[in-house]
């Protein structure tokens, strides 16, 4: 499930865009946001419309579409083939559009066997949604 392996900085990057280009892209049409609430409030509280849902110690939070309440985020998915080394890629990409874009993401894992297997929801600022969303594309059509 996850790859080890020891490359020089060149082959690492020549990977990693043969990755985001083998990788499938869904971009959301709609912002989201998290939602808290109590752990006791599990399960009731939970919508059917989350794409994450985590907890802490104190709380449950879940990511549903925006409805004006909270900070928004443009969100994205990757899923992976089956097979293909994707270690690093998480670090890589947010290093990209950091260093493009000013801007962190937040990034939520999740497992889907029949589908190659991990798969990462990807946020961003609703500000710079567009522009990340054109980068990230322009990078699927990069050669390593």
């Amino acid at each position: 499930m996850v790859d080890i392996s020891v490359e020089a900085d060149h082959e690492i990057e020549a990977r990693l865009l043969r990755v985001i280009g083998l990788a499938t892209l869904t971009a959301y049409p709609v912002p989201y946001m998290f939602q808290e609430f109590p752990l006791d409030a599990f399960p009731g509280a939970v919508s059917p419309e989350a794409l994450a849902l985590v907890r802490d110690d104190q709380l449950w939070s879940q990511l549903v579409p925006a409805d004006g309440r909270g900070e928004a985020f443009t969100l994205f998915r990757f899923h992976f083939p089956d097979g293909v080394d994707n270690s690093g890629f998480v670090g890589w990409l947010a290093s990209i559009l950091k260093r493009r874009f000013g801007s962190g993401v937040f990034v939520s894992c999740g497992h889907n066997a029949g589908r190659g297997g991990i798969y990462d929801y990807w946020g961003v600022p609703v500000a710079i949604g567009p522009d990340v969303l054109r980068a990230v594309r322009a990078l699927r059509h990069e050669t390593g």
